[in-house]
Protein backbone atom coordinates (compact mmCIF):
# COMPACT_ATOMS: atom_id res chain seq x y z
CA UNK A 1 0.00 0.00 0.00
CA UNK A 2 1.69 3.51 -0.84
CA UNK A 3 2.55 5.87 1.84
CA UNK A 4 -0.27 8.34 1.44
CA UNK A 5 -3.85 6.41 -0.06
CA UNK A 6 -6.26 9.11 -1.22
CA UNK A 7 -9.22 6.56 -1.23
CA UNK A 8 -8.40 6.23 2.57
CA UNK A 9 -8.56 9.90 2.94
CA UNK A 10 -11.83 10.18 1.33
CA UNK A 11 -13.25 7.03 3.12
CA UNK A 12 -12.06 8.44 7.05
CA UNK A 13 -13.20 11.68 5.74
CA UNK A 14 -16.74 10.55 5.22
CA UNK A 15 -16.95 8.40 8.68
CA UNK A 16 -15.48 11.38 10.21
CA UNK A 17 -18.71 13.62 8.88
CA UNK A 18 -21.19 10.40 10.35
CA UNK A 19 -19.38 10.91 13.68
CA UNK A 20 -19.71 14.71 13.76
CA UNK A 21 -23.24 13.95 12.90
CA UNK A 22 -24.67 11.50 15.20
CA UNK A 23 -22.17 11.31 17.71
CA UNK A 24 -21.46 7.28 17.40
CA UNK A 25 -20.27 5.35 14.18
CA UNK A 26 -16.61 5.69 14.03
CA UNK A 27 -15.36 2.23 14.73
CA UNK A 28 -17.95 1.09 13.38
CA UNK A 29 -18.17 2.15 10.09
CA UNK A 30 -14.06 2.68 10.34
CA UNK A 31 -12.93 -0.63 10.69
CA UNK A 32 -15.19 -2.31 8.37
CA UNK A 33 -14.41 0.00 5.74
CA UNK A 34 -10.52 -1.36 5.91
CA UNK A 35 -11.40 -5.13 5.64
CA UNK A 36 -14.11 -4.67 3.07
CA UNK A 37 -13.22 -1.71 0.95
CA UNK A 38 -9.26 -1.65 1.62
CA UNK A 39 -8.39 -5.21 2.13
CA UNK A 40 -6.82 -4.57 5.55
CA UNK A 41 -6.44 -7.48 7.57
CA UNK A 42 -9.02 -7.71 10.75
CA UNK A 43 -6.20 -6.85 13.08
CA UNK A 44 -4.50 -3.82 11.31
CA UNK A 45 -7.59 -2.25 10.85
CA UNK A 46 -8.15 -2.45 14.81
CA UNK A 47 -5.10 -1.03 15.44
CA UNK A 48 -5.15 1.42 12.67
CA UNK A 49 -8.50 2.78 13.21
CA UNK A 50 -7.90 3.16 17.27
CA UNK A 51 -5.37 5.30 16.89
CA UNK A 52 -6.83 8.00 14.54
CA UNK A 53 -9.79 7.78 17.17
CA UNK A 54 -7.32 8.40 19.50
CA UNK A 55 -6.54 11.89 17.58
CA UNK A 56 -10.16 12.61 16.37
CA UNK A 57 -11.93 11.81 19.75
CA UNK A 58 -10.96 14.46 21.55
CA UNK A 59 -12.07 17.03 18.88
CA UNK A 60 -15.22 16.55 20.12
CA UNK A 61 -14.48 16.47 23.80
CA UNK A 62 -13.37 20.09 23.96
CA UNK A 63 -16.29 21.51 22.81
CA UNK A 64 -18.17 20.13 25.15
CA UNK A 65 -16.00 20.43 28.32
CA UNK A 66 -16.52 24.42 27.06
CA UNK A 67 -20.18 23.98 27.42
CA UNK A 68 -20.21 22.52 30.43
CA UNK A 69 -21.77 19.00 29.11
CA UNK A 70 -19.16 16.72 31.13
CA UNK A 71 -20.07 14.76 33.91
CA UNK A 72 -16.47 14.83 35.39
CA UNK A 73 -17.90 11.98 37.95
CA UNK A 74 -19.20 9.73 35.47
CA UNK A 75 -15.71 9.86 33.62
CA UNK A 76 -13.83 9.18 36.21
CA UNK A 77 -15.85 5.88 37.53
CA UNK A 78 -15.72 4.53 33.83
CA UNK A 79 -12.03 5.31 32.75
CA UNK A 80 -11.11 3.08 35.96
CA UNK A 81 -13.12 -0.04 34.54
CA UNK A 82 -12.47 1.13 31.14
CA UNK A 83 -8.74 2.15 30.47
CA UNK A 84 -7.32 -0.78 32.07
CA UNK A 85 -9.84 -3.39 30.34
CA UNK A 86 -9.16 -1.82 26.82
CA UNK A 87 -5.46 -2.56 27.37
CA UNK A 88 -6.46 -5.92 28.83
CA UNK A 89 -8.03 -6.65 25.71
CA UNK A 90 -5.14 -6.09 23.53
CA UNK A 91 -2.91 -8.22 25.20
CA UNK A 92 -6.17 -11.09 24.87
CA UNK A 93 -5.47 -10.69 21.38
CA UNK A 94 -1.86 -10.91 21.06
CA UNK A 95 -2.17 -14.13 23.84
CA UNK A 96 -4.30 -15.76 20.81
CA UNK A 97 -1.68 -14.85 18.00
CA UNK A 98 -2.33 -14.16 14.92
CA UNK A 99 -2.81 -17.29 12.77
CA UNK A 100 -5.31 -16.63 9.96
CA UNK A 101 -8.10 -18.49 12.72
CA UNK A 102 -7.28 -15.62 14.65
CA UNK A 103 -7.73 -13.35 11.73
CA UNK A 104 -11.22 -14.86 11.05
CA UNK A 105 -11.98 -14.86 14.79
CA UNK A 106 -11.65 -11.34 15.01
CA UNK A 107 -13.87 -10.78 12.35
CA UNK A 108 -16.62 -12.70 13.32
CA UNK A 109 -16.57 -10.50 16.33
CA UNK A 110 -16.37 -7.64 14.67
CA UNK A 111 -19.11 -8.17 12.54
CA UNK A 112 -21.61 -9.33 16.01
CA UNK A 113 -20.00 -6.20 17.56
CA UNK A 114 -21.09 -4.23 14.66
CA UNK A 115 -24.48 -5.71 14.34
CA UNK A 116 -25.03 -5.10 18.49
CA UNK A 117 -24.07 -1.16 17.57
CA UNK A 118 -26.61 -0.99 14.74
CA UNK A 119 -29.33 -2.48 16.85
CA UNK A 120 -28.37 -0.14 19.84
CA UNK A 121 -28.94 2.95 17.46
CA UNK A 122 -32.48 1.74 17.65
CA UNK A 123 -32.20 1.41 20.98
CA UNK A 124 -31.24 4.66 21.98
CA UNK A 125 -33.82 6.38 19.70
CA UNK A 126 -36.55 4.39 21.48
CA UNK A 127 -35.34 5.49 24.89
CA UNK A 128 -35.70 8.95 23.22
CA UNK A 129 -38.81 9.04 22.07
CA UNK A 130 -40.58 7.90 25.59
CA UNK A 131 -38.31 10.18 27.19
CA UNK A 132 -40.19 12.58 24.93
CA UNK A 133 -43.89 10.90 25.29
CA UNK A 134 -43.23 11.46 29.37
CA UNK A 135 -42.31 14.96 29.02
CA UNK A 136 -45.06 16.14 26.67
CA UNK A 137 -47.80 14.46 28.21
CA UNK A 138 -47.47 14.44 32.06
CA UNK A 139 -47.19 10.89 32.61
CA UNK A 140 -45.10 9.51 35.49
CA UNK A 141 -42.15 11.76 36.66
CA UNK A 142 -42.26 14.53 35.03
CA UNK A 143 -38.85 15.40 33.15
CA UNK A 144 -37.23 19.18 34.09
CA UNK A 145 -35.36 20.96 31.33
CA UNK A 146 -32.68 21.83 33.80
CA UNK A 147 -31.91 18.52 35.77
CA UNK A 148 -29.82 18.20 38.84
CA UNK A 149 -26.81 16.16 39.10
CA UNK A 150 -27.11 12.41 38.94
CA UNK A 151 -25.80 10.52 41.40
CA UNK A 152 -23.54 8.01 40.53
CA UNK A 153 -23.71 4.44 40.65
CA UNK A 154 -19.89 3.03 41.16
CA UNK A 155 -20.59 -0.49 40.44
CA UNK A 156 -22.71 -0.49 37.76
CA UNK A 157 -20.97 2.56 36.02
CA UNK A 158 -17.38 0.93 36.88
CA UNK A 159 -19.01 -2.78 35.17
CA UNK A 160 -19.98 -0.45 32.05
CA UNK A 161 -16.51 0.68 31.58
CA UNK A 162 -14.85 -2.68 32.36
CA UNK A 163 -17.33 -4.33 29.34
CA UNK A 164 -17.26 -1.50 27.23
CA UNK A 165 -13.08 -0.98 27.39
CA UNK A 166 -12.66 -4.98 26.84
CA UNK A 167 -14.88 -4.83 23.60
CA UNK A 168 -13.18 -2.15 22.00
CA UNK A 169 -10.06 -3.35 22.82
CA UNK A 170 -10.50 -6.37 20.95
CA UNK A 171 -12.63 -4.93 18.07
CA UNK A 172 -12.64 -0.64 18.11
CA UNK A 173 -16.18 -0.93 18.01
CA UNK A 174 -18.41 0.40 21.41
CA UNK A 175 -16.60 3.09 22.32
CA UNK A 176 -20.10 5.51 21.74
CA UNK A 177 -22.69 3.29 20.72
CA UNK A 178 -22.09 0.44 24.10
CA UNK A 179 -21.23 3.20 26.77
CA UNK A 180 -23.76 5.57 25.60
CA UNK A 181 -26.92 2.96 26.15
CA UNK A 182 -25.47 1.79 29.42
CA UNK A 183 -25.29 5.67 30.69
CA UNK A 184 -28.73 6.23 29.36
CA UNK A 185 -29.81 3.24 31.14
CA UNK A 186 -27.98 4.05 34.45
CA UNK A 187 -29.17 7.30 34.29
CA UNK A 188 -31.75 8.57 32.91
CA UNK A 189 -31.96 12.10 34.47
CA UNK A 190 -28.91 12.95 32.56
CA UNK A 191 -29.66 15.48 29.26
CA UNK A 192 -29.17 14.61 26.11
CA UNK A 193 -25.92 16.87 25.85
CA UNK A 194 -24.64 15.65 28.97
CA UNK A 195 -25.21 11.74 27.56
CA UNK A 196 -23.20 12.65 24.28
CA UNK A 197 -20.45 15.09 26.25
CA UNK A 198 -19.77 12.43 29.05
CA UNK A 199 -19.48 9.93 26.17
CA UNK A 200 -16.88 11.50 24.34
CA UNK A 201 -14.93 12.68 27.47
CA UNK A 202 -14.55 8.77 28.40
CA UNK A 203 -13.79 7.71 25.25
CA UNK A 204 -10.88 9.29 25.30
CA UNK A 205 -8.52 8.04 27.36
CA UNK A 206 -10.88 4.67 26.99
CA UNK A 207 -9.38 4.91 23.12
CA UNK A 208 -6.07 5.65 23.44
CA UNK A 209 -5.61 3.41 25.91
CA UNK A 210 -6.13 0.57 22.97
CA UNK A 211 -4.57 2.25 21.02
CA UNK A 212 -1.18 2.59 23.19
CA UNK A 213 -1.60 -1.57 23.09
CA UNK A 214 -1.99 -1.95 19.84
CA UNK A 215 1.04 0.17 18.95
CA UNK A 216 2.61 -1.47 20.85
CA UNK A 217 1.55 -5.31 20.58
CA UNK A 218 -0.88 -5.15 17.77
CA UNK A 219 -0.42 -4.48 13.93
CA UNK A 220 -0.67 -0.93 13.63
CA UNK A 221 0.44 0.58 10.34
CA UNK A 222 1.52 3.57 9.93
CA UNK A 223 0.28 4.03 6.23
CA UNK A 224 -2.69 3.60 7.25
CA UNK A 225 -3.28 4.96 10.57
CA UNK A 226 -1.84 8.29 8.84
CA UNK A 227 -4.69 8.45 5.79
CA UNK A 228 -7.48 8.01 8.44
CA UNK A 229 -6.18 10.72 10.55
CA UNK A 230 -5.75 13.25 7.90
CA UNK A 231 -9.39 12.71 6.59
CA UNK A 232 -11.75 11.72 9.99
CA UNK A 233 -10.44 14.78 12.06
CA UNK A 234 -11.35 17.68 9.89
CA UNK A 235 -14.71 15.66 8.59
CA UNK A 236 -16.01 14.87 12.41
CA UNK A 237 -15.52 19.26 12.03
CA UNK A 238 -17.60 19.32 9.28
CA UNK A 239 -20.00 16.58 10.65
CA UNK A 240 -20.37 18.74 14.10
CA UNK A 241 -21.47 21.99 12.00
CA UNK A 242 -23.99 19.94 10.06
CA UNK A 243 -25.43 18.44 12.82
CA UNK A 244 -27.25 21.61 13.60
CA UNK A 245 -28.95 21.66 10.14
CA UNK A 246 -29.56 18.00 9.43
CA UNK A 247 -32.21 15.55 11.03
CA UNK A 248 -30.36 13.42 13.23
CA UNK A 249 -32.98 10.67 13.04
CA UNK A 250 -32.75 10.75 9.27
CA UNK A 251 -28.59 10.42 9.84
CA UNK A 252 -29.14 8.10 12.48
CA UNK A 253 -31.26 5.51 10.84
CA UNK A 254 -28.92 5.72 7.49
CA UNK A 255 -26.09 5.14 9.71
CA UNK A 256 -27.93 1.95 11.07
CA UNK A 257 -28.68 0.83 7.25
CA UNK A 258 -24.96 1.02 7.10
CA UNK A 259 -23.86 -0.92 10.14
CA UNK A 260 -26.46 -3.58 9.70
CA UNK A 261 -24.73 -4.51 5.86
CA UNK A 262 -21.38 -3.98 6.90
CA UNK A 263 -22.01 -6.45 9.81
CA UNK A 264 -23.49 -8.83 7.61
CA UNK A 265 -20.29 -8.32 5.07
CA UNK A 266 -18.08 -9.12 8.18
CA UNK A 267 -20.15 -12.60 9.00
CA UNK A 268 -19.73 -13.76 5.40
CA UNK A 269 -23.51 -13.76 4.82
CA UNK A 270 -24.19 -14.38 0.71
CA UNK A 271 -25.12 -11.40 -1.23
CA UNK A 272 -28.70 -12.34 -1.92
CA UNK A 273 -29.95 -12.95 1.84
CA UNK A 274 -28.00 -9.63 2.86
CA UNK A 275 -30.20 -8.24 -0.19
CA UNK A 276 -33.17 -9.86 1.38
CA UNK A 277 -32.20 -8.77 5.21
CA UNK A 278 -31.52 -5.26 4.18
CA UNK A 279 -34.87 -5.15 2.32
CA UNK A 280 -37.16 -6.63 5.53
CA UNK A 281 -35.42 -4.26 7.86
CA UNK A 282 -35.95 -0.93 5.47
CA UNK A 283 -39.70 -1.57 4.54
CA UNK A 284 -40.59 -3.78 8.12
CA UNK A 285 -38.43 -1.54 10.49
CA UNK A 286 -40.05 2.13 8.75
CA UNK A 287 -43.69 0.72 9.30
CA UNK A 288 -43.15 -0.28 12.91
CA UNK A 289 -41.18 2.82 14.10
CA UNK A 290 -44.01 4.46 12.62
CA UNK A 291 -46.16 2.47 14.92
CA UNK A 292 -44.54 3.08 17.58
CA UNK A 293 -44.39 7.06 17.38
CA UNK A 294 -48.56 6.73 16.76
CA UNK A 295 -48.54 4.75 19.79
CA UNK A 296 -46.82 7.53 21.76
CA UNK A 297 -48.84 10.25 20.76
CA UNK A 298 -46.67 11.27 17.94
CA UNK A 299 -47.05 11.97 14.38
CA UNK A 300 -45.90 8.84 12.12
CA UNK A 301 -43.75 10.46 9.80
CA UNK A 302 -41.24 12.96 11.78
CA UNK A 303 -41.60 15.86 9.15
CA UNK A 304 -45.35 15.94 10.33
CA UNK A 305 -44.56 16.78 13.47
CA UNK A 306 -41.52 19.14 12.44
CA UNK A 307 -44.52 20.91 10.42
CA UNK A 308 -45.68 21.34 13.47
CA UNK A 309 -43.24 22.65 15.62
CA UNK A 310 -42.56 25.42 12.91
CA UNK A 311 -46.48 26.57 12.78
CA UNK A 312 -45.72 26.91 16.12
CA UNK A 313 -42.92 28.82 16.63
CA UNK A 314 -44.37 31.27 14.08
CA UNK A 315 -47.60 31.62 16.43
CA UNK A 316 -44.75 32.68 18.29
CA UNK A 317 -43.16 34.74 16.37
CA UNK A 318 -46.85 36.67 15.18
CA UNK A 319 -46.73 38.55 18.74
CA UNK A 320 -49.81 37.58 19.55
CA UNK A 321 -49.87 37.88 23.16
CA UNK A 322 -51.97 34.61 24.49
CA UNK A 323 -50.33 31.95 25.82
CA UNK A 324 -49.53 28.71 23.96
CA UNK A 325 -49.61 25.80 25.53
CA UNK A 326 -46.45 23.79 25.29
CA UNK A 327 -47.27 20.26 23.80
CA UNK A 328 -43.50 18.67 24.17
CA UNK A 329 -42.84 19.92 20.39
CA UNK A 330 -40.86 23.05 21.11
CA UNK A 331 -38.67 21.73 24.22
CA UNK A 332 -38.21 18.20 23.19
CA UNK A 333 -36.48 19.61 19.58
CA UNK A 334 -34.28 21.88 22.03
CA UNK A 335 -33.19 19.01 24.25
CA UNK A 336 -33.27 15.96 21.80
CA UNK A 337 -32.31 17.28 18.41
CA UNK A 338 -34.55 15.57 16.31
CA UNK A 339 -32.70 12.39 17.19
CA UNK A 340 -35.24 9.84 17.58
CA UNK A 341 -36.91 10.95 13.25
Amino acid sequence: MPPMDLGLVVGACFVGVVVGLTGMGGGALMTPMLVLFFGVSPLTAVSSDLVASAVMKPVGSVVHFRRGTVNLKLVGWLCVGSVPSAFAGVLILKAIGESEQVQHTVKVALGIAILFTAAMLMVRAYLRLVERARSRSGKGRPLPQDRPDVEVKVLPTLLLGVVGGLIVGMTSVGSGSLIIIGLMVLYPGLKASQLVGTDLAQAVPLVMSAAIGHAIFGDLDLAISLPLILGSVPGAFVGAHLSARLPGGVVRRALAFVLLASGLKLLEVPNTPTAIALLVVMVAGSLLWMSIRRRHGFPALARVEAKQRAALANKDDDGESRPIPDTGLRSASRRAGDDEG
